[in-house]
């Protein structure tokens, strides 16, 4: 989910941008075995010997789970502590059990990671740039990884080091306001664009001499930041993985019409949905200064349909049945306290880009549709612009698979196999063959 309010739960963004702290060794006791054995917990990092022998180890998962996060380059992801895990790891040194049964130990590889902060708008922040083990390559490339909306500290992502495992040199910053790094949590683009082009300045210091191009991946919200951070700083390219070309007030709109069509409104139910977007629509531009009687209007029009008690949208549902009262005693503290751009023009950012883009869209995205973002990339690809642009079928947000279930919820599987590969070759410049499910999308909208 690209907009993240005080009403959402940081758990909606919960598939490939997911942000973990890098914690202190500790012992911890493996919940999943019947062993009173202590066991050392792994450092976060690359484990194996090679691309198809690789796994990568992140930090501790939250309670009620247990164990560390793992995750394979065919996006197969767990935490080592699950009953039945098929990776278990103790001292550095990870146990992997294959398909086939096989047991294998694989170490730790000795990436080369460098901590430091650095200022960005007159605000400390903690990076950390991670580059692959083996000889420096002058040509290798240097990616800066862009947050989504998530709190959760940067450093010490699984995805930075599975970049890492492909050969890509990464730097790694907590946003400001979340782990090491100071400031205040924020969603102004401009302000984060600020961030994120200093950590761009700060890598290409850091890695002089040992890398080729350099530019930013950017997931979810962060597909608004990268392209923003590459129009005002050094950036060769741009990868974006399941964002929007669209503002936060049209993502509202197209979360709300896309509940609307599985929820099979008819027409004049769609016309109360329409109106509800544009009544919320006015309240967040406005800064909840104007737009309270129109809602209200549009709440006695609704009335008790049963679909008022279920639609979302980012934040529509949430107001739609608060009280008149509430809405103006609370609404934005509640709802408007991130100074999010709600108008952002992300067309525009894209149309002054002057670097290759790589765009990839989960094809069936619920908390970002698709359908608008599609259609403007196809047609900045008609008008020349230099874009990839590649679409999974079947994936959520964060490019996840998943099983339905009865009640129309999803239950996550895995990340999509394919996308963690493309990503690092398109960022290597090295396109070949398929990535799994993944279509290219050329310069004809649907």
């Amino acid at each position: 989910m690209p907009v993240l309010n005080v009403v959402k739960s940081a758990a909606l963004d919960r598939a490939v941008f997911v942000r973990l702290a890098l914690v202190p060794i500790t012992l911890s006791v493996v919940a999943a075995s019947l062993s009173t054995a202590a066991v050392a917990e792994c450092r976060p990092g690359v484990y194996g010997g090679g691309a198809d022998e690789v796994v990568v180890i992140g930090a501790t998962v939250p309670a009620p789970a247990s164990g560390q996060r793992y995750l394979f380059r065919d996006g197969r992801r767990g935490a080592t502590g699950t009953p039945g895990s098929p990776v278990a790891c103790d001292a550095d040194v990870a146990t992997v059990t294959l398909p086939d049964g096989t047991a294998r130990q694989w170490v730790r590889s000795s990436t080369r990671e460098t901590d430091v902060t650095f200022v960005s708008a007159a605000t400390k922040l903690a990076g950390r740039l991670i580059e692959p083990p083996g000889a420096v390559d002058p040509k290798r490339p240097l990616v800066v990884l862009v947050h989504g909306s998530e709190k959760t500290p940067a450093i010490g992502s699984v995805y930075a080091y599975m970049l890492a495992a492909q050969g890509v040199s990464v730097f790694v910053y907590d946003k400001r306001g979340t782990g090491a790094s100071e400031g205040d949590y924020t969603q102004n683009f401009e302000l984060l664009a600020d961030d994120a082009a200093a950590a761009m300045r700060q890598a290409r210091q850091m890695a002089a001499g040992r890398f080729g191009r350099a530019g930013y991946f950017g997931g979810s919200q962060g597909g608004w930041v990268a392209p923003l951070a590459a129009t005002r700083s050094s950036a060769d390219f741009v990868a974006v993985g399941f964002g929007l070309v669209v503002s936060p007030i049209e993502e509202d709109r197209e979360q709300l019409l896309d509940e609307a069509y599985h929820m099979k409104l008819n027409a004049k139910d769609l016309k109360k949905v329409e109106r509800l977007s544009r009544a919320t629509a006015t309240l967040v531009r406005s800064h909840f200064a104007s737009g309270y009687d129109e809602l209200a209007r549009v709440r006695s029009e609704i009335g008790e349909a049963p679909w008022a008690a279920s639609i979302d949208g980012e934040y529509s549902g949430d107001m739609l049945r608060m009280s008149d009262a509430d809405l103006r005693r609370i609404g934005r503290a509640r709802f408007d306290n991130l100074e999010l751009i709600w108008d952002y023009d992300a067309a525009a950012t894209l149309q002054r880009l002057k670097v290759p883009l790589l765009w990839v869209l989960a094809g069936d995205d619920r908390e970002a549709p698709i359908a608008a973002t599609r259609s403007i990339l196809s047609k900045l690809i008609a008008g020349g612009k230099q874009i990839d642009a590649y679409l999974f079928p079947n994936t959520d947000h964060g490019m996840v698979e998943f099983r339905s279930n009865a009640d129309g919820s999803r239950t996550p599987t895995r990340i999509t196999d394919g996308y963690l590969k493309l990503l690092a070759d398109w960022i290597k410049g090295n396109l070949y063959g398929s990535y799994g499910r993944g279509q290219k999308i050329d310069s004809s909208p649907r």
